[in-house]
């Protein structure tokens, strides 16, 4: 197989992937309401923010999975989250009137990423019928 047929084959099993991952995205007003509670009034920019981090979870998790080392990585998942989000969501927190340091943003991504997994790990209804 030629180097680009490796590069097509690697980007179809990316674009599955990003699709099956988008599926089990938890909303972001879920997330906003379980995350900030006290941060009702200014929702969009704390919306924003959590739709950053949620994209940036399933793009790190998809980058993994596509290299075949999911497992034992989270620490560098993490890591790369936080070196694609943390400028621009302690921006949108700031603006928000919520005031987060490193720590306070790795628990966010933690929780998001906790969230996902119980998303995930719930097999979507089916329904069957008799005939």
């Amino acid at each position: 197989m030629s180097f680009i047929g490796v590069l097509e084959t690697i980007g179809k099993g990316f674009e599955k992937g990003l699709k099956w991952a988008l599926e089990y995205a938890v909303p972001v007003e879920k997330l906003v309401a379980l995350l900030f509670p006290s941060a009702a009034p200014v929702v969009a920019g704390v919306a924003d923010a959590t739709s950053l981090i949620q994209t940036a979870v399933l793009l790190v998790e998809q980058k993994y999975a596509a290299s075949g080392v999911q497992n034992g990585t989270g620490a560098q998942k993490l890591n790369e989250v936080m070196l694609l989000t943390q400028d621009s969501v302690t921006s949108l927190l700031k603006q928000a009137g919520v005031t987060a340091d490193s720590a306070y943003l790795q628990n966010i991504v933690s929780a998001v990423v906790a969230i996902l997994n119980v998303q995930s790990a719930q097999a979507p209804a089916t329904t069957t019928t008799a005939a």
